[in-house]
């Protein structure tokens, strides 16, 4: 059963619909003893990264959240968190993952945010990507991006430049676009993450 951490970031309605369609059983985090209820975690998120984590530290959920050992996805924003910093407030993170949450560079011919449907490759065999084809398409929408870095990035797109689309390390993992919003890969992307 997933636990979906509540912290005040953003709509997880479109989430949490997915979910029941695919059957897939959650339940709500508000507190540290509600970790206990649950196998696997998602940490949703939307808008101001540093924002998100203001509020996020406000919960006391932090160190709890540090310290998780089971299957935990961060999901657009809440990937962004468990980077190290943003550019986005300059704000300290998470810092699950020793590297940096940036801003998409002005580049002619290229629009920010990054908004639409977007090529992922996977770079790593992982069974988060199970049955995904490598260049499906998902839903992406943010105007900052975690820096490409072979060791963590999971897979990656390529919008102005390369980036990581998904990261991994150990038992966190995070995708920068939107798996509720990306059709039948979005939703293969939930199950097998349900199962990892």
């Amino acid at each position: 059963m997933i636990g979906i951490i509540r912290y005040g970031a953003g709509n997880i309605f479109s989430l949490t619909a997915t979910l029941e369609r695919l059957g897939i059983a959650y339940g709500m985090i508000s507190t540290e003893a509600d970790f206990e209820k649950y196998d696997r975690y998602i940490i949703p998120g939307v808008g101001h990264a540093g924002a998100a984590m203001h509020k996020l530290e406000s919960t006391g959920l932090v160190p709890a959240i540090k310290a998780l050992d089971k299957p935990t996805l961060g999901i657009c924003v809440g990937m962004q968190l468990l980077t190290s910093y943003s550019e986005e407030g300059d704000s300290n993170l998470l810092d699950l993952f020793p590297i940096k949450t940036l801003k998409f560079p002005h580049t002619d011919g290229f629009k920010v945010p990054h908004t639409g449907w977007n090529q992922v490759f996977p770079e790593k065999e992982n069974p988060l990507f199970a049955n995904i084809p490598t260049g499906s398409h998902f839903y992406f929408v943010h105007s900052y991006f975690i820096e490409y870095d072979p060791l963590y990035t999971l897979s990656s797109t390529n919008y102005t430049h390369k980036f990581s689309a998904s990261i991994w390390r150990g038992n966190f993992y995070g995708v920068q676009f939107h798996p509720e919003k990306s059709g039948t890969y979005g939703e293969q992307l939930l199950k097998n993450f349900s199962k990892i």
